[in-house]
Protein backbone atom coordinates (compact mmCIF):
# COMPACT_ATOMS: atom_id res chain seq x y z
CA UNK A 1 0.00 0.00 0.00
CA UNK A 2 1.29 3.78 -1.45
CA UNK A 3 2.31 5.77 2.07
CA UNK A 4 -0.43 9.36 1.92
CA UNK A 5 1.93 12.65 1.53
CA UNK A 6 1.52 13.22 5.46
CA UNK A 7 3.03 9.74 6.43
CA UNK A 8 5.54 10.55 3.88
CA UNK A 9 6.38 13.94 5.92
CA UNK A 10 6.09 12.19 8.98
CA UNK A 11 8.94 9.52 8.01
CA UNK A 12 11.06 12.47 7.07
CA UNK A 13 10.86 14.48 10.42
CA UNK A 14 11.46 11.23 12.35
CA UNK A 15 14.81 11.32 10.96
CA UNK A 16 15.91 15.09 12.00
CA UNK A 17 18.40 14.62 14.27
CA UNK A 18 18.55 16.20 18.18
CA UNK A 19 19.66 19.77 17.99
CA UNK A 20 18.93 19.89 14.23
CA UNK A 21 16.14 21.39 12.34
CA UNK A 22 15.28 21.55 8.66
CA UNK A 23 13.07 23.62 6.64
CA UNK A 24 9.54 23.09 5.38
CA UNK A 25 11.09 22.50 1.73
CA UNK A 26 13.73 20.45 2.53
CA UNK A 27 11.44 18.20 4.18
CA UNK A 28 8.56 18.40 1.26
CA UNK A 29 11.42 17.61 -1.25
CA UNK A 30 13.08 14.27 0.64
CA UNK A 31 9.47 13.30 1.23
CA UNK A 32 9.22 12.98 -2.14
CA UNK A 33 7.73 16.51 -3.78
CA UNK A 34 9.13 20.06 -3.45
CA UNK A 35 6.36 21.65 -3.83
CA UNK A 36 4.78 20.39 -0.96
CA UNK A 37 6.12 23.20 1.48
CA UNK A 38 2.51 23.76 2.40
CA UNK A 39 1.67 20.10 2.82
CA UNK A 40 4.38 20.09 5.38
CA UNK A 41 3.29 22.87 7.08
CA UNK A 42 -0.61 21.18 7.31
CA UNK A 43 0.60 17.95 8.14
CA UNK A 44 2.65 18.78 11.17
CA UNK A 45 -0.28 21.16 12.31
CA UNK A 46 -2.06 18.09 12.43
CA UNK A 47 0.99 16.00 14.21
CA UNK A 48 -0.73 12.73 15.61
CA UNK A 49 2.22 11.94 17.77
CA UNK A 50 4.47 14.76 18.46
CA UNK A 51 5.92 12.49 21.29
CA UNK A 52 7.92 10.81 18.37
CA UNK A 53 7.39 13.34 15.46
CA UNK A 54 9.39 16.36 16.22
CA UNK A 55 7.62 18.92 14.54
CA UNK A 56 9.09 21.57 16.26
CA UNK A 57 12.50 20.46 14.24
CA UNK A 58 11.25 22.11 11.02
CA UNK A 59 11.27 25.99 10.40
CA UNK A 60 11.35 28.21 7.30
CA UNK A 61 13.73 29.06 4.51
CA UNK A 62 15.24 31.59 7.19
CA UNK A 63 15.18 29.75 10.26
CA UNK A 64 12.09 31.61 11.58
CA UNK A 65 9.92 29.18 13.85
CA UNK A 66 6.73 29.27 13.54
CA UNK A 67 3.92 32.26 15.29
CA UNK A 68 1.07 29.40 14.86
CA UNK A 69 3.04 26.41 16.36
CA UNK A 70 0.05 23.98 16.88
CA UNK A 71 1.29 22.39 20.20
CA UNK A 72 1.97 25.74 22.43
CA UNK A 73 3.22 28.88 19.81
CA UNK A 74 6.28 30.05 18.84
CA UNK A 75 7.32 30.31 22.44
CA UNK A 76 7.05 26.62 22.60
CA UNK A 77 8.99 25.66 19.82
CA UNK A 78 11.98 27.97 20.96
CA UNK A 79 11.97 26.42 24.25
CA UNK A 80 12.12 22.82 23.09
CA UNK A 81 14.74 23.46 20.47
CA UNK A 82 16.80 25.37 23.01
CA UNK A 83 16.59 22.17 25.51
CA UNK A 84 18.40 20.90 22.59
CA UNK A 85 21.25 23.05 22.48
CA UNK A 86 19.89 24.86 18.84
CA UNK A 87 20.39 28.56 18.91
CA UNK A 88 17.55 30.59 18.24
CA UNK A 89 17.99 34.78 18.13
CA UNK A 90 14.77 37.17 18.03
CA UNK A 91 12.67 33.76 17.06
CA UNK A 92 15.15 32.51 14.46
CA UNK A 93 17.23 29.37 14.17
CA UNK A 94 21.12 30.10 13.47
CA UNK A 95 20.74 27.97 10.04
CA UNK A 96 24.33 27.72 9.31
CA UNK A 97 24.71 26.15 12.54
CA UNK A 98 22.06 23.76 12.96
CA UNK A 99 20.55 22.86 9.61
CA UNK A 100 20.00 19.25 8.81
CA UNK A 101 22.98 18.58 6.48
CA UNK A 102 21.04 15.21 4.59
CA UNK A 103 21.38 15.62 0.94
CA UNK A 104 17.99 15.71 -1.23
CA UNK A 105 18.21 12.98 -4.12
Amino acid sequence: MEQSAFEKIYEVVRQIPYGQVATYGQVAALAGNKRWARVVGYALHANPDPDHIPCYRVVNKEGRVSDAFAFGGGNRQVELLQTEGVTVVDGCVDMERHQWERPVY
